[in-house]
C-alpha cells in the first residue's frame, strides 16, 4: 500500500500509478452529482449539450452535502452508495472523467470501463462526513440547483483523504480470495 498525494484534474500518469488498497490525498478541484444530477447529465448529453463540468480528467463525489454552517463551505459531506450511479458511470468514464468518489462495490461494466479508459474508483471513509467537510475549502453550486443537496457543485479540496478501491488493472479492494479454490 502506497500513499500519493495527487492535484486534480487527474492524468493517465496519475491513474496508472495507483492500484487498490493505496491511500491518496487529492488536492484541487471536484465535482459532486448524485442519481438525479448524473441523469441530467446524461440526459444533456444526450441532447448534444455540454456536461456541467469539463469531464476530462474530472474527479466526481457522490455526495448530497449538509447545509453549511456558518463561517463553513459546506457541512457535512459523506460519501453516498456508488451503485445507483453504475448506469451513468461508462459513459461518463468514456468522455474523460478519471475518478469517482463513494462508497461499496461498483458494477462489472464500470470496472471494466475503469480498466478500458484508465481511470479509478475512490472509496470515502462512510459516517466521517463531517471530518471529510473540513478538507473542502470552498464549494458553490454550478448546475441544477434545484435538486437540493443533489445539485453540482464544485468543491475545492486540499488533501482530501480517500482509498484506491478499483484501479485501472483490475484490481479491487473489495475482492473476496476464493480460498476453496485455493485449497485444492
Amino acid at each position: 500500500m502506497a500513499e500519493h498525494h495527487l492535484t486534480t484534474p487527474l492524468t493517465d500518469a496519475d491513474v496508472s500509478k495507483l492500484r487498490a488498497g493505496d491511500v491518496v490525498y487529492l488536492t484541487g478541484v471536484i465535482y459532486t452529482g448524485r442519481d438525479a444530477a448524473h441523469k441530467r447529465i446524461v440526459d444533456a448529453l444526450d441532447a448534444g449539450e455540454n456536461p456541467p463540468f469539463p469531464l476530462q480528467g474530472a474527479v466526481i463525489y457522490y455526495v448530497g452535502p449538509s447545509p453549511a454552517r456558518p463561517g463553513r463551505p459546506i457541512g457535512s459531506a459523506g460519501p453516498t452508495t456508488s451503485y445507483r450511479m453504475d448506469s451513468y458511470a461508462p459513459r461518463l468514464l468514456k468522455l474523460g472523467l478519471k475518478g469517482m468518489i463513494g462508497k461499496g462495490m461498483r458494477a462489472a461494466p464500470v470496472r471494466e470501463a475503469m480498466e478500458t479508459e484508465m481511470a479509478v474508483y475512490f472509496g470515502a471513509t462512510g459516517g466521517a462526513g463531517a471530518l471529510l467537510g473540513l478538507r473542502i475549502k470552498d464549494a458553490k453550486v454550478i448546475a441544477y440547483e434545484d435538486l437540493g443537496p443533489e445539485a453540482v457543485r464544485e468543491l475545492t479540496v486540499e488533501n482530501f483523504p480517500v482509498l484506491v478501491i478499483n484501479d485501472c488493472v483490475g484490481g479491487d479492494l473489495y475482492a473476496v480470495p476464493d480460498l476453496e479454490a485455493a485449497l485444492g
